[in-house]
């Protein structure tokens, strides 16, 4: 199984979930999306595998989210894509995808849902 993750390296959150990976047996695809963001396709793809709308990956205690004067409105998942590509720093952390499914690790044992199958 090919594993990716949304990785940020110094969220504690997302170092446990990559440990849990490697735990189980997997090596994953590690992308640091504060480095590389991901674009609006891959996000909008994400939360289409969770099953949540856009506005339920972002995080809205993050001072960028709380100061943003060009948030566009919660109910268009383009434009929240497009938007979160430019401000990775309100993306949810960690999302792992094995291809087709994605979870949100938090908490990090969310990650055992992807592995037992």
């Amino acid at each position: 199984m090919e594993l990716t993750i949304y990785h940020n390296p110094r969220c504690s959150k997302s170092r446990k979930t990559l440990e849990l990976i490697g735990e189980n047996g997997h090596e994953p695809t590690v992308v640091d999306y504060l480095a590389t963001p991901p674009d609006a396709d891959t996000i909008l793809d994400l939360a289409t595998r969770i099953g949540v709308p856009v506005a339920e990956l972002m995080r809205t205690g993050e001072a960028d989210y709380k100061n943003a004067t060009d948030l566009p409105p919660t109910g268009d998942d383009a434009a929240l894509a497009a938007w979160l590509s430019r401000h990775p720093i309100v993306l949810e952390r960690p999302i792992v995808t094995d291809g087709s499914r994605a979870i949100v690790g938090r908490p990090p044992e969310n990650v055992l849902t992807l592995l037992d199958t």
